[in-house]
């Protein structure tokens, strides 16, 4: 079988690493936390190991992954800005709130 490389995007590989990271939406952590505990969390465990733990908690306990990882990637584009155009969200980050819970329609 033949590996395959995937590249990802700055913007997913920092969402990755604040996603493994200490850091919590209740620290409310400021831009200079968030850029630290990506930059620590790449140090530690790389863009490949980031995302392992990533995929670790997702099949463990989707039903936290997945605000969890709306606040990252929400959070990140807020302090490093957008890498990439922004996508039609039509998946679960759509209706989370900055809190993580589903907003009420």
């Amino acid at each position: 079988m033949q590996a395959i490389t995937r590249h990802l995007s700055i913007s997913a590989v920092r969402a990755d690493a604040l996603f493994v990271s200490a850091l919590q939406r209740s620290d409310d952590p400021t831009v200079g936390q968030v850029r630290e505990a990506v930059a620590g969390a790449v140090r530690r465990l790389g863009s490949r190991g980031c995302a392992a733990r990533v995929a670790q908690e997702f099949g463990d306990h989707p039903d936290l992954a997945v605000p969890r990882m709306c606040w990252a990637r929400r959070l990140v584009d807020e302090t490093f800005g957008r890498s990439a155009p922004p996508l039609v969200r039509v998946g679960p980050c759509a209706g989370h709130s900055a809190a993580g819970t589903a907003r009420a329609a």
